[in-house]
């Protein structure tokens, strides 16, 4: 009986741990593709129907602060791939996880929702903050008289269990 129980609490121990370093092996790549999308942005502005909106355009999406994000990164090196000439990606908060979104093209009609794909569960809050020439951080982006594309960022995101993980990127 003893032995059961030893070999027990170890089986679930190793299951706890497995389910852990899972959990952060995605956030990882979360934060790797954020980052390598936000180090391609470039300051080209979007057709979205008959609006422009801005090469990069961060607001906050509910009134807890959660960021919605949307850029223009630089496309593939290959002329002949698809976003060439560049794309936009998004990405936002949603019902505790983080999507990224894809737009089919660079200028897109009206109508057009991008699709979605999941990239972390578990999140309680995601907030991306903007650097301004003047150093100051902005929850919203584009801010008066600031450049295209801000400076730098930083990533904030707090786990359902409370965790929290930042990330500093520089841009510029």
């Amino acid at each position: 009986m003893i032995a059961w129980r030893a070999t027990a609490a170890m089986t679930d121990g190793e299951v706890r741990l497995s389910a852990e370093s899972t959990r952060w092996q995605h956030l990882d790549a979360l934060l790797a593709r954020m980052e390598a999308d936000m180090r391609t942005a470039i300051p080209r502005a979007a057709r979205h129907g008959a609006q422009v909106e801005p090469a990069w355009l961060a607001t906050t999406d509910d009134a807890a602060g959660n960021t919605a994000l949307v850029f223009t990164r630089a496309g593939p090196d290959a002329p002949e791939e698809p976003g060439s000439a560049g794309q936009r990606v998004g990405y936002r908060f949603r019902d505790g996880h983080i999507d990224v979104l894809y737009w089919p093209r660079l200028d897109n009609v009206s109508g057009i929702d991008p699709p979605a794909y999941p990239l972390a569960d578990g999140i309680a809050r995601f907030r991306i903050l903007q650097l301004s020439q003047n150093g100051q951080w902005s929850p919203r982006w584009p801010i008066a008289g600031a450049s295209a594309v801000p400076g730098g960022v930083r990533i904030e995101i707090v786990l359902a269990d409370g965790g929290v993980i930042e990330r500093w990127l520089a841009l510029r």
